[in-house]
């Protein structure tokens, strides 16, 4: 009988897994359509993840649970950031209508790249400015993690 090859860091693999958030709806569900193929350590999947990964054998299929924050962090508070509306206006179309839930794309220091911020308040007119939470998504979150490993190699 040949053994089943196990996930070592800097594994590729080919697998099925879902990822789906406290009230159990699926964030990511490869289950019904092609198996996602990645390397571990190269940032496709989040570390916490990839530790939990770690040892598994070729064929596996099982579900763990992430603590609140472990795969994304923790909310910080510090991310939470009003921004001027004219600053919005010049560095963007000036006839945009913002609104609260509003995904907000905002360009890195450098240009080269951007960030997203989630529009989660508007001041009143008189005073200008909207708060955006620039924490991920499923920061703080705790999350379910189904695994169903095809290939290891």
């Amino acid at each position: 009988m040949v053994n089943a090859q196990q996930v070592q860091p800097g594994s590729f693999l080919t697998l099925h897994y879902r990822l789906s958030g406290p009230d159990g709806a699926d964030l990511i569900n490869t289950f019904a359509d092609k198996p996602a193929t990645l390397s571990l350590g190269t940032g496709e999947l989040a570390p916490a993840v990839e530790r939990r990964l770690i040892g598994l054998a070729e064929g596996a299929h099982t579900t763990f649970q992430l603590a609140p924050g472990e795969a994304f962090g923790e909310r910080n508070p510090e991310l939470l950031q009003r921004v001027a509306l004219s600053v919005l206006r010049e560095h963007g179309d000036p006839d945009e209508r913002y609104g609260v839930g509003d995904v907000v794309q905002f360009p890195t220091p450098d240009g080269q790249g951007a960030f997203a911020g989630v529009l989660r308040e508007l001041g009143p007119p008189e005073e200008d400015w909207a708060l955006f939470d620039f924490n991920h998504p499923l920061a703080g979150q705790p999350l379910s993690f189904e695994v169903q490993l095809i290939g290891v190699l």
